[in-house]
């Protein structure tokens, strides 16, 4: 009790050395609790279509692939597949971090862009399927002295390491475990290395930190464990781990390895110090859309929202968003903290956004939901042989859904006549139905697809006026099921060591157009008081995907990233494929400002000020779902001096 004690005296004192939200933004939410929010009131609604470029940076890594997520999985495949790159920069210390899709941690003077030091992990990315570092961490000692590494820059890395940096030259910290790195595949059963990474940011609590990571999706039910661990930040020591199986089962195995298969936590884990709490996002158990042979204790905290006690990581509570989940609707995005008053009563709350395009407002103490959630019967029927479905799933009340929740013929659409009459063959010819309707030999719609609805870029919360942004996908999805002797060779999902592999496709028209109607992507804003929506715009154009004319007849593109949020009432988003980042006004999502980029933005950007300037940056390196290219430009935009 008196290390939690002191680690937690530790953290208040830390926390005065993170300067204001206005100035910096220490963390890749913008705070431990995420919200991407910034008090920052410079660039307001009246001059930000003055914003100019003040800066580019480029590392130079980024691989020029072809886009295709449907490529099979081997060596060459890897070495050809293009980055992507989500990462939301850290200003800390009047200093800007970035990881790169390579892993390589870049310090930038705020104000030029310039390289102040530059770190190489070297990861061999022709070993890994991925290319992502969504951001790095900090940590500061409360007692500064200026010795080496009293400010750490946390990483960790597609090959399953966490790194300590000097926040000042970039050196790794030698008294953080091996010289400066965990080794993450202790206590993992046997894998190959690309079927374990840390793409997320680790979190940060006191003297704690705490990481999940992404697991390779629907590749075998023996995956390694999606257990989530805490170190010592200072030496590197280990000091819990919590393995998602049921909490009647044991987290080890004979050899003393974390039972493999469960749920991981490859999203971003928010911290509650005042409460002591580390609140994780889980995923869906392997494979993805069999779950069959689960058990049942390999679902009992998959999809869900679960609050850990930072002092020994046992369960304080979790809220399940998905029973039995066989749809891949994980948990994508950081549990985001806000207080509310509902009813008269204000409470702690954490909102949680889905790929379901639901929202989940729970209470941050208990996991109770603050608004109504009702458990409705759904879908009971083409599920495939050997597969079992919970007989209801959790559907809130308020906030309202921002997805259409499932799909039949009648909703086909097209440009044309001919082409919507397409849409609707493609739609009888396989299995329609409301939202949970479960994956079939016939081949099922999933609308909302497994890419959202909602992302890991979302949510943006204005703490001032409880209104919260978020951008939605609406395409749909064809996700068929073929028995084992079926299966084709080199499909990237094959469920192997299940009875059934998995082959999806984009629902299109004979027009390559998505069979729903548009707009395929918007922003959207709800009252999170009330839960109401307050108002829906279309995001992006299909201006970089058809040729001049097209684009100009239909409204919101495809997007893969996520929003921030301004006091001065401010929304910056990029996340579409026409290439632009854009404002909106908070009040009725009118779009005041856009600039283009060089390739797609497809990350979340962050604000920060600066000698007396607010800045606003973004990547611009592309996502493997986008048809543009990859690249590798962070670009900071202000205000004419």
């Amino acid at each position: 009790m008196y290390r939690y004690l002191h680690t937690l005296f530790l953290f208040f004192l830390s926390a005065t050395l993170n300067a204001d939200p206005g100035k910096d933004w220490p963390a890749y939410g913008g705070a431990p609790g995420g919200g991407h929010y910034s008090t920052a009131t410079q660039i307001n609604k009246k001059n930000v279509s003055d914003l100019e470029l003040a800066w580019t940076h480029r590392s130079g890594d980024f691989i020029a692939g072809t886009q295709n997520i449907e490529n099979e999985i081997t060596e060459k495949s890897m070495r050809s597949r293009p980055t992507s790159f989500m990462n939301t920069p850290i200003m800390v210390q009047d200093t800007l971090y970035y990881c790169t899709p390579f892993n390589r941690v870049f310090a930038l003077d705020p104000g030029t862009g310039e390289e102040r030091w530059s770190f190489d992990p070297k990861v061999d990315m022709g070993k890994e399927l991925l290319s992502n570092c969504r951001a790095v961490s900090s940590w500061l000692d409360p007692e500064q002295t200026g010795a080496a590494c009293q400010h750490r820059i946390l990483l960790g890395t597609l090959d399953a390491r966490i790194i300590a940096l000097d926040g000042a030259t970039g050196k790794p910290c030698e008294d953080f475990g091996n010289k400066g790195q965990v080794d993450l595949a202790e206590g993992l059963t046997e894998h190959i290395g690309f079927e374990y990474s840390v793409t997320s940011a680790p979190a940060i609590i006191g003297d704690l930190l705490v990481t999940g990571a992404f697991v390779l999706d629907s590749n075998r039910p023996d995956v390694p464990s999606g257990v989530v661990r805490a170190y010592n930040i200072r030496t590197g020591e280990f000091l819990w781990g919590w393995n998602p199986v049921h909490p009647n089962r044991p987290q080890t195995d004979t050899d003393g390895n974390y039972v493999a298969g469960s749920t991981n936590v490859w999203s971003t884990i928010s911290v509650d110090t005042d409460r002591g709490l580390v609140i994780v996002p889980t995923g869906n158990s392997s494979p993805d859309y069999y779950g069959g042979d689960r058990d049942g204790h390999l679902d009992y905290y998959s999809s869900s929202v679960v609050a850990l006690s930072a002092e020994t990581g046992e369960v304080v509570w979790h809220y399940q968003t998905v029973h039995h989940d066989i749809w891949d609707y994980d948990v994508p995005a950081q549990p985001t903290f806000v207080d509310l008053t509902i009813d008269g009563t204000t409470r702690p709350a954490v909102v949680q956004v889905t790929k379901m395009g639901m929202t989940f407002v729970l209470d941050r103490e208990t996991g109770v939901p603050l608004h109504p959630v009702e458990e409705r019967p759904v879908p009971q029927t083409n599920a495939v042989p050997g597969e079992y479905l919970s007989p209801t799933q959790p559907f809130p009340l308020k906030p309202e859904p921002l997805h259409q929740l499932g799909m039949t013929a009648d909703d086909a659409w097209g440009i044309t006549f001919w082409d919507e009459g397409s849409c609707r063959e493609r739609l009888e010819s396989i299995t329609t139905g409301p939202i949970y309707t479960p994956p079939s030999l016939k081949g099922t719609v999933f609308f909302p697809s497994p890419l959202g609805g909602h992302n890991w870029g979302a949510p943006a919360i204005d703490l001032d006026r409880k209104i919260m942004i978020t951008n939605t996908k609406h395409l749909p999805i064809e996700m068929k099921l073929a028995r084992r002797e079926d299966c084709p060779a080199g499909l990237p999902f094959p469920q192997n060591g299940s009875p059934y592999c998995v082959i999806t496709a984009p629902i299109l028209s004979s027009l390559g157009a998505p069979c729903s109607k548009p707009p395929w992507a918007t922003l959207d804003a709800i009252d999170l008081t009330s839960g109401d929506i307050l108002w829906r715009v279309p995001l992006g154009t299909l201006e970089k995907m058809v040729p001049w004319p097209f684009y100009l007849f239909v409204d919101g593109g495809m997007e893969m990233g996520g929003p921030i949020v301004t006091r001065s009432g401010l929304i910056f988003i990029a996340a579409t494929s026409d290439a632009y980042i854009r404002a909106f006004d908070i009040d009725n999502g009118g779009e005041l400002w856009k600039a283009e980029l060089p390739t797609s933005g497809n990350a979340v950007p962050m604000t920060y000020s600066y000698k007396g300037s607010q800045y606003v940056v973004i990547a611009a390196g592309g996502h493997f779902t986008s048809p543009l290219p990859s690249g590798d430009h962070v670009l900071a935009f202000k205000l004419p001096n």
